[in-house]
């Protein structure tokens, strides 16, 4: 039986200028006005899901998609222009984590308004407010007024209540980042607690994907209010991946030049993946044998190149980093075009998108003449063992061997 149910949703809002305080004294006694320049704007539009009980849906999109908007529908803090949200049980939303303490009360005295709001009855109020507190780490200064508290300190106090509130459903909205490293891992091993443990049904918003690949059994893809893509969130993140590229490449070229030193001696012509059949790809079975290929033209004749290759994820984790000194050392490089070869003999990659980045040092101080990320875009695909044995977690696919031995 599903606990939230989506249907036919549109949320429309009305984007523009309004015509100032004339047009709305005008638009008051029914002179017209007020309403000049506004335009309409879907920000959700015509939407159908369904969640059951106990399932972690992430939902990811660009900035803009309706991610948030989606989630406030749900939760209740806006309707639907449009549409029926069915939701059976109680929701305790993580969104805008904060912005309902009340400046002028202490610390103390909003864990009791905002878990009074969330519908805990006050004898649960006074059991949950030592938690929240330690759990905030705002036990010194519990009855100090909000105003004087530093916006992380609000934002942790925002995350402790919402997390101790028992609920059916929690919606979480970009809040598993607040605070210091320290405090993020206190609250990501809360949200994993609150699935794995009490098994509650959890909506997940970020732009994380690592985190909603680590939390999430689905994924729903939203771009421009309407569902592109709902399933299995390896599927689903990848998709998100590979249709950036696109956006991605772009933002990387726009931002190239500021990454490179200016030079009159190296000119980067193209980065290609070939595989053993010398065949140019951009998919790649995990453990196969793969040449990355730079093209280049020498303005001028160059001492002693350095060609550094380095592949990180899409979210810009450093996987490995390569060069060619001794390996394929070249005292001179003539001026003209060429081509580098760096053989990788097992691409150890868990399934997932990939980006190259280069880098290239010329003479004996390592003179930095290029710098290029997002250079190439590639995708490491595994048959069913290697998706089940992964799963979700880690970069590298070590090869590995078992035996029994008793």
């Amino acid at each position: 039986m599903s606990i939230i149910d989506v249907r036919n949703v549109t949320k429309e809002f009305k984007i523009g200028q309004m015509d100032g305080v004339g047009g709305s004294l005008k638009r008051l006694f029914g002179m017209g006005g007020g309403h000049a320049g506004l335009q309409r704007f879907n920000a959700l539009e015509n939407i159908n899901f369904s969640v059951e009980a106990g399932e972690v849906v992430g939902i990811i999109g660009h900035n803009g998609a309706g991610k948030s908007t989606m989630l406030k529908v749900l939760a209740g803090v806006t309707t639907p222009t449009r549409g029926q949200v069915v939701v059976q049980g109680k929701v305790a939303p993580l969104i805008e984590v904060g912005a309902g303490l009340h400046p002028e009360l202490t610390g103390r005295e909003n864990v009791s308004l905002n878990a009074s709001i969330l519908g805990v009855s006050r004898s649960l109020i006074k059991e949950l407010e030592g938690p929240i507190l330690e759990f905030a780490e705002l036990e010194r200064f519990a009855d100090t007024p909000i105003k004087k508290y530093s916006s992380g300190m609000k934002i942790r106090l925002g995350f402790a209540i919402a997390a101790h509130v028992e609920a059916d459903i929690i919606i979480v909205d970009e809040v598993l980042s607040v605070g210091d490293l320290a405090f993020q891992r206190k609250c990501f091993d809360r949200m994993e607690s609150l699935i794995v443990k009490q098994n509650k049904t959890v909506l997940f918003v970020s732009h994380n994907i690592r985190q909603v690949k680590r939390l999430c059994s689905r994924t729903i893809l939203l771009a421009h209010g309407n569902v592109v893509m709902d399933g299995d969130t390896n599927k689903v993140c990848d998709y998100f991946y590979e249709t950036s590229d696109d956006k991605i490449s772009a933002q990387a070229r726009l931002g190239m030049d500021s990454n490179i030193i200016d030079s009159d001696s190296f000119k980067f012509i193209s980065m290609e993946i070939r595989n053993e059949n010398d065949e140019s790809v951009n998919t790649i079975q995990m453990n196969s044998k793969v040449d990355v290929v730079v093209r280049y033209k020498a303005l001028e004749e160059i001492e002693e190149p350095k060609f550094i290759v380095g592949i990180h994820t899409t979210d810009f984790i450093y996987v490995s980093t390569f060069h060619n000194r001794g390996f394929c050392d070249a005292d001179i490089i003539q001026a003209g075009e060429h081509e580098m070869r760096c053989t990788i003999t097992s691409l150890n990659l868990s399934p997932g998108v990939y980006s190259l980045r280069l880098g290239v040092d010329v003479g004996k101080i390592e003179k930095n003449v290029f710098y290029g990320e997002n250079l190439l875009h590639f995708k490491v695909v595994g048959d069913e063992r290697y998706r089940s044995e992964f799963g979700n977690e880690g970069i590298m696919a070590l090869g590995v061997d078992w035996h029994q031995v008793m």
